[in-house]
């Protein structure tokens, strides 16, 4: 087994932001549920964030005007225990003398597991729900009594919200932090590919030009997934030409294999030197800050990634480099150390290729937000085939998985760009058609409006039942594989 190498600073960063994340996610979706529920009349029993198996951390009862604190988790009958500490917050109220709900009717809380969270709908057959309730005669202010449209939209609502929060989150950046990109185009070394993608037709030394006939923009960010999706068209410049490669099946399913951290190209940078040190070989040998080295003995070095070796190749001799600077090509021999070394410091990539900052206002920042929502949306949907593939099944993580998106230290920017993307996941997974999942509900509620026949509550009861210990079986095996990669790769 491999050692297992980690920073528990590292793992403690990465998961307060999740849990950060996971807090604004959950409560706009599940108030998504909340407000339509409200506005078609439907009482809704508790609203919590995170989940509460066996007590709450906190519990606010509007009726009794009352903050609970460490409540021990509702019993079976729907009676609350005493709780440890109890606060007197509000005024007491009674029920409305119409029968009508308000948001005083439901009970708001904080769990202990910070997984997600939920809105207890009445009349609603889900885990949340008692059955014996669902027994007796429909209530005007439960979900099932009302009309099948008004069902749809208190389900469907909170999809929608977390896409409009994505959008939101993405005009936000897009107005705050604008784009800062270096052009394709202005790569002019091209990038470097990876064995799967040279066997596809790519050269090291290509420079992207366009993807499906379309000229590629500095700010189309879905590039790398896009273009090795099956049937893909991708223009290269090469030699001074221009290149169309077509992208077989194959060539998605053999780099999913290689796993998440694989990179399947990466861009050539030049070798520019930023700094010599003193009385080292390049010192002595005359190289200077800003010569750019070209060759190394009678390799050509276009760029890092054939530099390094090629130092490594030359090691403890003597070698002619050479550098240019100006319009003057240098040769000049270098002593090459035992370990590779030749006194220098080398300029960053963003310290040599030309940079564009695009700034938008507030007027500009909306489309732009809705371009990278729906871009983002379409990237994620196209992989989702992947999921059927063996490389894709063994690819799919859980909550470790979603940790690692975020860096280990914390920057906001970074911070609002992944929300946003699980925002998306978010909205895209719940509308898939499984029961337990909004879209189960969905679907049940689409076809009873084609059809004119509702499904009885106990078919509900019994299909969400099934579609609750599926999603726990995927949920086991995502965070599984997980656990697999973090002990045994």
């Amino acid at each position: 087994m491999p050692p297992l190498n980690f920073d528990i600073v590292d793992i403690l960063i990465k998961a307060a932001q999740l849990i950060l994340a996971l807090v604004i996610l959950v409560t706009v979706h599940e108030f998504g549920h909340y407000i339509f529920a409200r506005i078609f009349g439907v009482k809704v029993n508790r609203f919590f964030l995170f989940f509460n198996p066996w007590f709450s951390i906190l519990r606010y009862d509007p009726m009794k005007g009352t903050l609970e604190f460490i409540a021990p988790g509702q019993r079976e009958d729907g009676s609350w225990p005493k709780p440890v500490a109890s606060w007197k917050v509000g005024k007491t109220h009674q029920p409305r003398p119409d029968g009508k709900p308000t948001w005083r009717d439901t009970i708001y809380g904080l769990g202990w597991l910070p997984l997600g969270g939920y809105c207890a709908i009445a009349g609603m057959v889900d885990e949340t729900q008692d059955s014996s309730k669902l027994a007796s005669e429909p209530q005007s202010w439960e979900l099932r009594s009302k009309p099948a449209w008004q069902r749809l939209c208190v389900m469907v609502a909170g999809v929608v919200l977390n896409f409009v929060l994505a959008i939101c989150i993405y005009v936000g950046i897009a107005a705050h932090w604008g784009d800062d990109v270096v052009p394709y185009q202005a790569m002019t070394e091209g990038l470097d590919f990876s064995p799967e993608m040279q066997a596809a037709g790519f050269r090291n030394g290509d420079i992207l030009q366009s993807l499906d006939g379309k000229p590629l923009e500095a700010t189309d960010y879905s590039i790398a997934w896009n273009m090795i999706q099956p049937g893909a068209r991708v223009g290269v410049l090469r030699n001074g030409e221009t290149v169309e490669i077509s992208i077989s099946d194959s060539l998605l399913r053999s780099i999913i294999s290689k796993g998440k951290d694989y990179l399947p190209m990466k861009v050539r940078v030049p070798v520019y030197v930023a700094k010599v040190v003193p009385g080292e070989a390049a010192a002595k040998a005359g190289i200077e800050p800003r010569d750019r080295i070209v060759a190394v003995g009678s390799d050509t070095v276009p760029s890092i990634g054939e530099f390094m070796p090629s130092l490594q190749a030359h090691k403890g001799s003597t070698v002619p480099v050479r550098v240019l600077r100006g319009d003057s090509s240098l040769v000049m021999p270098v002593a090459v150390s035992d370990g590779g070394k030749i006194g220098i410091q080398m300029l960053s990539p963003v310290e040599i290729f030309d940079r564009t900052r695009i700034e938008y206002n507030i007027l500009q920042a909306i489309p732009r937000g809705w371009q990278i929502g729906t871009e983002r949306l379409a990237t994620y949907v196209s992989s989702l085939k992947l999921i059927f593939t063996k490389e894709g099944a063994q690819s799919l993580g859980g909550f470790g998985t979603l940790g690692d998106m975020f860096p280990a230290s914390w920057s906001w920017y970074a911070f609002w760009q992944i929300t946003a993307f699980l925002s998306i996941i978010l909205a895209f997974m719940n509308i898939i058609p499984i029961p337990a999942l909004d879209g189960g509900y969905i679907l049940f509620l689409l076809v009873e409006i084609v059809t004119g026949r509702k499904p009885s509550d106990k078919f509900l009861e019994v299909a969400n039942t099934i579609g609750f210990f599926f999603l726990l079986a995927l949920l086991l095996y995502a965070n599984g594989n997980d656990i697999y990669r973090l002990l045994l790769k």
